[in-house]
C-alpha cells in the first residue's frame, strides 16, 4: 500500500503545480503589484510610477502601488528589485540614472542591469534643453561653439554634480566637437539652473522642469533641445541637429523592468497593460505638460533602446575620465 500511497501524493503534487505552470500569466496577478521607486516622492519618476499605477490597477484587476525607497543615487531601490522574486509582483520604476549611468560609474550598486533585469515597458523620454546666461551675449549654438573654439577653457557649464546625466550631456557635447569648456558642479539641479540665471555659468543642458519656467520668464535664453524632434512647449527652439551638431539626441527617460526570470508571458502582459496607459486620453496631456513623449512598445524594444544608450554612455564615460569608486 505504500508505493501506491506514495504515488498519489506525487501525482497530486504535479497536478497542483501543472496549472500555476501552464496558465503563468492567465492567472497573474493574484495579488498587489509594488513598483518601487529608488528616488524620493515627489520627483519625475515618483510622478510618473503614480500615473501609472491607478490606471494599470484596472487593466490588472488588482492594485498596483508605489513604493519609494530612496538612496545611493537611485541604486538602493534598483538592488532591490534585482534580489526580489521573478514573479512580476515587484517592480522598478527605472530611468536614465539607475539603469544606465549609476553603474558605469560605481563599482558597488550590486547589479548589473544589463543582467540582472528584464525589460518591461518603456514609459516615456524627455529631452534636455541647452540655455544659456543673458550674460554670456549667445543668441544660438553657433555663437556658443564659435566662442568656445576662440576661448579654450573660458566657457564654463553647470550641472547637478558629477556623473550625473546633466553633467554627462555636456561631456558628450564637448567630445563631439572637441571643445575646451569648464564643467561646474553643484549640488542640485536647481542651483545648476540658478547658476545661469545668475551667470555664474554660461550655459547648462537642464531638465525641462528647470528649464521651460526660466526661458518662458526670460531669465535664461533657450539655445536647442537635445531631442530628435521640437518639442511642443518650446516650438521655435531649434534641436541640436537643426541648429549644427550633427547626429546630437540625448533623452532622459523612465521605464519599468522587473527581475530578471520574470516569466515572458506575464512581461507582456504588464507590457500590453502599460501601454493602454501610454495611449488614453486623460494620461496623454499630462505627459505632454511634463515635456515627455510616451514610448508605447514592446519588451524587446526597449531592451533594444537601453543597450544603445548603454553603449553611448559608456563611451562618454571612458571618454571624459570618470573613474568609478566607491
Amino acid at each position: 500500500m505504500r508505493v501506491p500511497l506514495m504515488l498519489a501524493v506525487a501525482v497530486s503534487a504535479l497536478a497542483a503545480a501543472l496549472p500555476r505552470a501552464v496558465q503563468g500569466a492567465d492567472v497573474y496577478p493574484t495579488k498587489p503589484v509594488r513598483i518601487v521607486v529608488a528616488f524620493a516622492p515627489g520627483g519625475p519618476a515618483d510622478v510618473m510610477a503614480r500615473l501609472i499605477a491607478g490606471h494599470i490597477s484596472s487593466s490588472l484587476g488588482q492594485t498596483a502601488y508605489v513604493e519609494n525607497r530612496p538612496g545611493a543615487g537611485g541604486t538602493l531601490g534598483a538592488r532591490m528589485v534585482a534580489e526580489a522574486d521573478p514573479s512580476g509582483y515587484t517592480l522598478l520604476l527605472g530611468n536614465t540614472a539607475n539603469l544606465l549611468i549609476s553603474p558605469l560609474l560605481y563599482k558597488n550598486v550590486g547589479y548589473d542591469p544589463a543582467k540582472a533585469f528584464a525589460p518591461v515597458a518603456m514609459l516615456g523620454a524627455t529631452p534636455n534643453i541647452l540655455i544659456a546666461s543673458k550674460a554670456s551675449g549667445f543668441t544660438s549654438v553657433q555663437d556658443l561653439i564659435a566662442y568656445a573654439r576662440g576661448n579654450p577653457g573660458k566657457l564654463n557649464f553647470s550641472s547637478a554634480g558629477v556623473g550625473t546625466p546633466l553633467h554627462l550631456i555636456g561631456e558628450m557635447f564637448k567630445q563631439r566637437l572637441g571643445l575646451d569648456i569648464v564643467h561646474v558642479s553643484y549640488k542640485s539641479g536647481g542651483e545648476a539652473t540658478t547658476a545661469i540665471i545668475t551667470g555664474q555659468a554660461e550655459i547648462c543642458f537642464d531638465s525641462p522642469e528647470a528649464a521651460l519656467p526660466a526661458v518662458e520668464n526670460g531669465s535664461v535664453r533657450g539655445l536647442a533641445v537635445t531631442s530628435a524632434k521640437r518639442i511642443p512647449q518650446l516650438p521655435d527652439l531649434p534641436t541640436m541637429i537643426e541648429a549644427g551638431v550633427p547626429d546630437f539626441v540625448s533623452v532622459s527617460f523612465t521605464g519599468v523592468v522587473a527581475p530578471a526570470a520574470t516569466p515572458p508571458d506575464i512581461v507582456q502582459k504588464l507590457n500590453a497593460a502599460i501601454n493602454q496607459v501610454l495611449v488614453s486620453k486623460d494620461v496623454v496631456p499630462i505627459l505632454d505638460h511634463l515635456a515627455v513623449t510616451p514610448q508605447p512598445g514592446a519588451p524587446q524594444d526597449f531592451g533594444a533602446f537601453l543597450g544603445r544608450e548603454r553603449d553611448k554612455w559608456s563611451a562618454v564615460v571612458k571618454a571624459a575620465h570618470l573613474e568609478a569608486s566607491e
